[in-house]
């Protein structure tokens, strides 16, 4: 853990976090950006397997949302990870990631972190590789939705990367 990341909390996210991260997504300017109010819902139904990091003032600067797909009981998709630009560069983004893979391996026996990114994103390629080099487990990719798929205009295709088995 690095000294800036001392200073941070990784916690749940609560419903009054939700208008922070939806700023903190809207200012990205790389995320798609859900309305604020699907984040408000999404810090009050799927808190428990989502992460925010807070600053010494309990502010959030950083957050991962994510889910467990129902089908697949043991597998982590992760939605959005964002941090405050003023923060970006000093690992939060990693330590959001292991913070909730570890929690979720202990609490729900989670052995496999699923992500789509797009191609060109590479904070976001860098991110999840790093994060499987760093737990020694596979990665793969393949095209989880094509570019013809997405009704609302010229939109990138979205790549899978999926992680695992991962053992915490």
């Amino acid at each position: 853990m690095t000294a800036a990341q001392a200073d941070l909390l990784i916690d749940h996210p609560v419903v009054a976090d939700g208008a922070a991260l939806w700023r903190i997504a809207k200012d990205s300017k790389t995320l798609d950006l859900n309305s604020s109010y699907s984040y408000l819902l999404w810090c009050r139904d799927f808190a428990a397997t989502s992460a925010v990091a807070r600053d010494t003032d309990g502010a959030p600067v950083g957050f991962l949302t994510g889910y467990v797909r129902p089908e697949q009981p043991h597998t982590l998709l992760v939605w959005q990870v964002a941090v405050d630009a003023a923060h970006r560069g000093r690992g939060i983004a990693a330590a959001l990631l292991d913070g909730l893979t570890a929690r979720l391996g202990a609490e729900r026996g989670i052995t496999c972190v699923e992500t789509t990114i797009t191609p060109g994103n590479t904070a976001s390629e860098r991110l999840f590789t790093s994060y499987a080099d760093r737990h020694g487990a596979a990665l793969s990719r393949e095209v989880l939705f094509d570019t013809g798929l997405f009704p609302d205009g010229p939109h990138e295709p979205e790549v899978l990367y999926r992680i695992g088995p991962l053992s915490f």
